[in-house]
């Protein structure tokens, strides 16, 4: 079955949704059981879904809190989808408000995410949290 772009929008709807939430349940439902996260490019990935839930529960469970999300573009090719959203979080550990603008390389299997490539930009918004 063809992955359409409503396909893509479905699964990036769950993805920013889990990270509002904080859900690491949720994240676990759009990646493949042997999925790649690459959150910095010049690191090793983050491999399979169980090292996702873990990295998820420790970097946005924990860590973040007020997290807002929009997507701003979405493009998608064969089976490669580029994203771009910005966003806004409280950094818990750093006790400052960030904001983020990232493209995200999104690689499919079927309707699953087998690879994720982050690029991102974050900078403190100079707020800091009481």
């Amino acid at each position: 079955m063809e992955l359409t772009r409503q396909n893509v929008q479905d699964v990036v709807d769950t993805y920013i949704r889990a990270w509002v939430e904080k859900d690491p349940d949720l994240i676990m439902t759009i990646f493949t059981d042997e999925a790649t996260y690459h959150e910095r490019v010049l690191e090793a990935p983050i491999e399979n879904r169980e090292g996702i839930r873990q990295y998820w529960q420790t970097k946005v469970v924990e860590s973040q809190d007020r997290i807002t999300c929009k997507l701003l573009s979405l493009f998608l090719d064969g089976t490669t989808a580029i994203v771009e959203w910005e966003a806004e979080f409280d950094d818990l550990p750093q006790k400052v408000r960030k904001r983020m603008r990232e493209v995200a390389i999104l690689v499919f299997e079927g309707r699953l995410i087998a690879s994720l490539r982050e690029l991102l930009v974050v900078r403190e918004t100079c707020q800091p949290l009481s």
